[in-house]
């Protein structure tokens, strides 16, 4: 029997799935998730054409590429998002469970992406389409980067819809008590378990306020005239806000033993936050280069 705590929030009653179509053979559902994800790209879309549409923004007032150029680059990105989520869940997360079932690495509908490996098949698909178009690679890397974090707010807030991915066990005035026995029972101590909503942690650090800053920068101060700036500020901004929430955020279940309640992964650290220590310190590179240039 588990039992009560203090006051604390209960999880919203909503569905993770938009609507469904049910016409007997044909079932077709829309899930928050997936709205998210189009979403995230339809506004990251209209704030790179907006931007590739000012001049002023731009070195010697010369905008990289085309809104032709645009649309072809979103195919490769897409792609790239969705080969290398997946490719970064099997080998960052359960190398082993996929080496042992490799015809379920390519069921993406079963979940499981990784966002690290997400941004690494971005990087790729963006280095390869700047090459063969002669697009300046740091210029494309802050044209990118500018409108990322509005699909990182949108798609941790389907996360929380989805009541995946809940924080370690709090008693905070706003901790939830998410769905199902996993997220509500606190190891064996029989207690109903609330915890951080960490996605929406993740949705105002990554998205909203790093989001903001770099528009701001873009709009008000000229920083896409300095060449990696932008792009430097969102590694070292995502890697930060990544592994500060990192601390309230539950750790993957197959790094959690009964000698290891954490789920550290090396130097007590856990896998996110190893994940993101090359980020920020990629971001820190580009940024001060970018502000010596």
């Amino acid at each position: 029997m588990l039992t009560s705590i203090p006051a604390v929030l209960n999880f919203p009653n909503v569905s993770p799935v938009l609507f469904e179509i049910d016409l007997g053979p044909i079932h077709f559902a829309l899930h928050w998730y997936a709205l998210a994800y189009i979403a995230g790209i339809i506004i990251g879309w209209w704030i790179v054409v907006r931007a590739l549409n000012t001049a002023r923004l731009w070195a010697n007032e010369t905008p990289p590429m085309s809104r032709a150029t645009l649309e072809d680059l979103l195919t490769w990105l897409i792609l790239g998002v969705i080969i290398g989520g997946r490719l970064g869940y099997v080998l960052f997360y359960k190398p082993a469970y996929f080496l042992a079932n490799p015809i379920e690495i390519p069921m993406i509908w079963q979940g499981g992406m990784a966002f690290h490996g997400g941004f690494l098949g971005v990087v790729f698909a963006a280095f390869l389409y700047a090459r063969r178009h002669g697009i300046e690679r740091l210029t494309l890397a802050d044209t990118l980067a500018m409108a990322t974090p509005v699909g990182l707010m949108l798609g941790r807030i389907a996360n929380f819809v989805n009541a995946e991915l809940w924080g370690r066990p709090s008693l905070v005035p706003w901790a939830v008590i998410f769905p199902g026995d996993a997220a509500q029972t606190c190891g064996n101590v029989g207690t109903l378990c609330a915890r951080h909503p960490s996605q929406l942690y993740e949705a105002g650090l990554e998205g909203l306020i790093l989001g903001s800053l770099l528009l701001v920068l873009v709009w008000r101060f000229d920083a896409l005239k300095r060449r990696g700036l932008i792009a430097g500020l969102f590694f070292a901004g995502y890697g930060i806000s990544r592994f500060i929430v990192e601390i309230y955020r539950q750790a993957d279940d197959q790094f959690i033993t009964p000698d290891n309640p954490l789920g550290t992964v090396a130097l007590n650290m856990s896998m996110g936050q190893l994940l993101s220590l090359p980020m920020i310190a990629l971001g820190i590179v580009l940024a001060v280069r970018a502000r010596k240039a």
